[in-house]
């Protein structure tokens, strides 16, 4: 189902959390909500699910608002940073807990004397095959007697998921569930995730810190800081035409170069001791920005370079399939800046201290101005 936020707001006590934050997002959608921790991306979350009361604003799901139902009655489904796993309880009993909850009367929950009760045999036989088929689509079948503590934290979070998935709900929220695994282990189910919103369907909210699960993973993501939405579009949409500075540097690892520039005229700037000839008027203060893959530093390539300057090599990262080298550049003593060497592209030796020159090409940069939003410069 469509999910629409409508200028919610949340405060507590004297701290504004979320300011007037809207929203929507399509039924069948996978959008990730990325920011640095505190800028109020979990608190929208639980606000969704009905675990936190805005104080202002709407949350639809479906086209009905569900401002005034508890959380189980709004048809959602919520995973955990730390699983919320039940300790004393099986596989089988943590993802049979909610059709429980939702289909026994509170005399068939009583242990030992709920068996008696009418109706317990028939509702407990379908719950137990209902349990068994999801955890056999997340290859949990042979862990099912198995208590959280006996289990590694992947198969805890396929847990989590399994019991998210039972109740079948119109919307599924993830609130950094892969925060706590190795690094292996969350590219795995990071493609386990993706795999599990085709095969489902259903409208995925996925929280996180970051960037590089909200690229791989979504449709759509909205860039979240100090409780306003900064931007919201396709990962490569963010990534070529950032709406602003604070989006530009989140998204990309590793993080775009920015260069302060120096005003010689309105369409005259410096970038270190080179002239740029742009059409900006009334920009007295003006900020470039570089992905790292287009900080040229190959001889052959900076034929194809109109601007160009002196740098010396201060670091170099060997990452197996390509280098990331981090410069200081002319004019820019004090900083570093990094280009990115794809291996098969490196045709000549790297050291540190080596002096060379680099450049870019001016159809490859973005044009920032004194307040961080993104202007257009012939």
């Amino acid at each position: 189902m469509a999910l629409n936020i409508c200028s919610v707001s949340k405060s507590y006590a004297e701290t504004q959390v979320l300011t007037s934050v809207s929203l929507n997002i399509q039924a069948g959608e996978f959008l990730s909500l990325v920011g640095p921790s505190g800028c109020g991306k979990s608190t929208l979350l639980r606000t969704i699910a009905g675990l936190e009361q805005q104080d202002s604003g709407t949350v639809e799901i479906g086209g009905v608002p569900v401002d005034d139902l508890r959380p189980n009655e709004r048809n959602v489904s919520m995973v955990f940073q730390n699983y919320a796993l039940y300790p004393h309880m099986t596989v089988a009993q943590n993802v049979a807990l909610p059709l429980k909850m939702r289909r026994m009367s509170w005399q068939q929950r009583l242990p030992l004397i709920g068996r008696w009760i009418p109706g317990h045999t028939h509702i407990r036989t379908s719950i137990d095959r209902e349990v068994l088929e999801i955890c056999q689509s997340l290859q949990l079948q042979d862990l099912l007697t198995r208590k959280p503590a006996q289990l590694s934290g992947g198969q805890r979070q396929r847990v989590a998921l399994a019991r998210a998935m039972i109740r079948h709900p119109a919307v599924f929220l993830m609130d950094e569930p892969l925060s706590n695994l190795d690094a292996k282990l969350r590219v795995h189910l990071r493609n386990e995730l993706v795999a599990l919103h085709k095969r489902l369907g259903v409208t995925f909210v996925y929280v996180t810190h970051d960037q590089s699960e909200a690229m791989t993973m979504s449709d759509r993501i909205a860039v979240m800081d100090q409780g306003h939405i900064l931007q919201i579009g396709t990962p490569q949409e963010l990534y070529t035409k950032p709406a602003n500075l604070k989006v530009a540097e989140f998204i990309g690892t590793p993080k775009i170069n920015v260069f302060q520039l120096r005003a010689s005229s309105p369409s005259h700037f410096a970038w270190g001791h080179v002239e740029l000839e742009t059409t900006c008027p009334n920009q007295e203060a003006l900020r470039l920005a570089l992905r790292p893959e287009h900080l040229v530093m190959d001889p052959e390539r900076l034929g194809d370079c109109g601007i160009q300057t002196a740098a010396h090599i201060a670091r170099i990262e060997d990452h197996g399939s390509e280098l990331l080298v981090h410069l200081t550049i002319h004019g820019y003593p004090d900083e570093l800046f990094t280009s990115r060497v794809p291996r098969h592209d490196r045709r000549h030796a790297l050291s540190v201290n080596q002096a060379l020159t680099v450049g870019f090409h001016l159809k490859h940069s973005l044009f920032f101005n004194a307040h961080g939003q993104r202007i257009e410069v012939d």
